[in-house]
């Protein structure tokens, strides 16, 4: 190139606002973040329709330590760092699946007696021998389970005058329900309850007595109804210590027997402490409660032979 001659530069200038041609990037950026909404719509659907204890089940998977989760094993509520030589598990409680599962028996067995209070208000309703006694029939759901109360009236008493001695239309009631008792996988306990009447026939045989005996003599009518003996935990006396009307001691709802249909919690504690002896100790070869207050509860070993077992309805 001679000196005398320019040099020529080409300089290319682009424009603004021209159609250029755009990357794919924003396409793979888009893509993962539908699939990652996609994801967690799913895991949303599985939980909303996964039972507790399933929930627990995946939340204790994705609590799984490294090392477990590499070479197999134990799970991470058995161990106490997430990391072999790191520190403590900070988000492990002892005791939480148990506690989770404790309150998933819990929901499922008030379920079951809300069940079971349909069936008998069914049954109550389109029995003929209960529609006439319907007004006497208490039922409802108690701390301790299905509670269903044959409660006394004026007129129409269940016992004989100071006695155990069951009358027929009492008698018709237990022996209707002991097949429906007996059809329902729950333990039961029967107690029986007087007024604040004094019972004043003899010194050695009062209401504590009496309730105890009633309570005995309805769980006989009950067996002789068709019930398992084996079905009942405990038969109580409780006198007049528990007044359904608390305004009149000696109003007659407040002669009354109770059958309770226990629920999980409650039968696990009754046939713990039967088998256990618990708070009973024995002097001199005799049983004996160390709770003071224990004693007032009596079970009655004594009471009337139910008669024939044909059941028959008072006409009143």
């Amino acid at each position: 190139m001679s000196e005398g001659k320019p040099r020529i530069i080409i300089k290319h200038v682009h424009k603004a606002g021209g159609g250029a041609h755009h990357g794919g990037g924003w396409k793979i950026a888009y893509a993962d973040f539908m699939t990652a909404m996609m994801a967690f719509f799913l895991v949303m659907w599985l939980l909303s329709i996964s039972s507790p204890k399933q929930r627990e089940g995946i939340a204790e998977h994705f609590r799984m330590p490294l090392r477990v989760a590499m070479a197999g094993g134990d799970k991470s509520s058995l161990s106490t760092s997430m990391i072999p030589g790191g520190g403590a598990d900070v988000m492990h409680v002892e005791g939480e699946v148990k506690h989770t599962e404790t309150a998933s028996e819990d929901e499922a067995d008030a379920s079951r007696l809300v069940e079971m209070k349909k069936k008998l208000d069914e049954l109550i309703e389109k029995s003929p021998v209960f529609q006439q006694f319907r007004s006497q029939i208490l039922i409802d759901i108690t701390t301790e389970g299905l509670r269903l109360q044959i409660v006394d009236s004026e007129n129409r008493p269940m016992f004989e005058l100071a006695s155990a001695r069951v009358v027929p239309h009492m008698r018709a009631i237990l022996r209707e329900l002991a097949p429906a008792l007996n059809g329902l996988p729950n333990k039961l306990t029967l107690s029986g309850h007087t007024d604040a009447i004094v019972y004043t026939n003899d010194r050695s045989y009062g209401n504590w007595e009496l309730s105890a005996d009633r309570a005995n003599a309805s769980r006989r009518e009950l067996v002789v109804g068709g019930m398992t003996e084996d079905k009942v935990l405990r038969v109580i006396g409780l006198a007049d210590s528990m007044h359904l009307d608390r305004a009149d001691p000696r109003n007659p709802i407040n002669r009354r027997i109770s059958i309770i249909l226990l629920n999980h919690r409650t039968q696990e504690r009754i046939e713990r402490e039967n088998s256990n002896d618990a708070g009973v100790t024995r002097v001199g070869g005799l049983p004996s409660a160390t709770n003071a207050g224990a004693g007032a509860a009596r079970v009655s070993s004594e009471a009337a032979k139910p008669v024939a077992p044909k059941a028959t309805v008072a006409a009143e």
